[in-house]
């Protein structure tokens, strides 16, 4: 597999380039995040309006660390598509590489389909680095997290950039070492970040010096999907529809720009139900060390406990977490119910010794 594979053509970025302002959208983890402010986006951006004096240039960079595909998708409305992005990024092979293989193909084929659908956008993939990819790109294998994503390029004709083989292949050429690439083994620096952002620009250098379809945008929403389980028409529950007892509130988040409203509880024994037709839930928390843990049941059915682990990296608050609650309902109605508790910081779970009462909900998923 080569670094770039050209597949379809960028006919909207061209059509907005020519007009001379541009949307772009970016979407992934810790690596794309524009936090930093040296990630890979930010010298793609760098070279766009270099490439293109005047341009207006509007950056949607909507990629939070430590999140993948499955939050992506529920925030693909308004984090994209109403942001009128006229391409996209997405990276998501490293922060999706520990999910089940079903599981991520059913939620990257359903933000594709959702930004080919909602936004009428370009796409683009793009691969980085994770340590655990090390054996098979020094053999010469593509790893299966990217493979599964270059299925849904052929099928979808989405082009993509393999960021992390340019870099490797610099290694060995000896233009840069290990360390100026990923000193922690998986974050670039600046100079990593420099050979990412080179690949995505030879690809669009390339690509933009091709004239446009005569017939314009094309829009094709003939693709049937891959596979029929695909999230494509997930959708968020408003939480006036979530009944609540015990002291909550609803409030605007105060440290991240990516949710609108929180449901807030310090309440050990708060509880909060709803109802929800489909055959899948997933929750989205600010979550950290000082968050609580939580037992919930579906339908009256055996309550479960949560039991989330706190890594080091974890602060006080501010991960957009998500908790998956079930992909395998029965098609129809169903009732949650939620309670709020610590954890017991003496017990057998050594997750629970840094619980504290927090419990902050910014999101309810439904999977149709």
């Amino acid at each position: 597999m080569q670094i770039i594979q050209n597949r379809g053509r960028l006919s909207r970025t061209i059509d907005a380039l020519n007009k001379g302002a541009i949307t772009v959208g970016f979407i992934g983890g810790s690596i794309t995040d524009p936090r930093p402010g040296f990630n890979w986006p930010e010298g793609v951006c760098a070279w766009l309006v270099e490439k293109y004096p005047g341009l207006r240039l509007t950056v949607e960079n909507a990629a939070i660390g430590a999140t993948g595909s499955d939050l992506a998708v529920f925030r693909a409305e308004r984090d994209l598509i109403n942001r009128g992005c006229d391409i996209v990024f997405i990276e998501f092979a490293v922060n999706d590489g520990g999910t089940p293989a079903e599981q991520r193909m059913r939620t990257r084929e359903g933000l594709v389909r959702k930004l080919l659908k909602g936004a009428k956008c370009d796409i683009v993939f793009t691969y980085t680095y994770g340590q655990n990819m090390y054996a098979d790109m020094i053999s010469g294998v593509v790893p299966a997290t990217i493979a599964e994503f270059e299925q849904l390029a052929e099928h979808y004709q989405i082009s993509s950039v393999w960021m992390a083989l340019n870099a490797l292949q610099e290694v060995q050429k000896g233009r840069m070492r290990w360390e100026e690439w990923l000193p922690d083994g998986l974050h670039p620096q600046f100079r990593g970040s420099a050979s990412y952002a080179q690949s995505v620009n030879q690809f669009l250098e390339k690509e933009l010096s091709r004239q446009p379809s005569p017939f314009g945008i094309i829009d094709d929403e003939s693709h049937e999907p891959l596979n029929a389980d695909n999230w494509e028409n997930c959708y968020l529950l408003p939480f006036e529809n979530v009944r609540l007892t015990g002291p909550w509130t609803i409030r605007r988040s105060a440290s991240m720009v990516w949710i609108d409203q929180l449901l807030h509880t310090a309440a050990v024994g708060a509880k909060l139900a709803f109802d929800f037709e489909g055959r899948g839930l997933l929750l989205g928390f600010d979550f950290g060390r000082s968050s609580a843990e939580f037992r919930y049941q579906i339908d009256g059915g055996e309550w479960k406990d949560s039991n989330r682990d706190r890594p080091d990296w974890c602060g006080e608050s501010g991960w957009l977490r998500t908790f998956l609650v079930s992909e395998e309902l029965a098609a129809g109605k169903h009732t949650f119910e939620l309670e709020v508790v610590h954890g017991d910081p003496t017990g057998a779970n050594p997750f629970t010794k840094y619980c504290g009462t927090n419990m902050d909900l910014g999101l309810i998923g439904i999977i149709p």
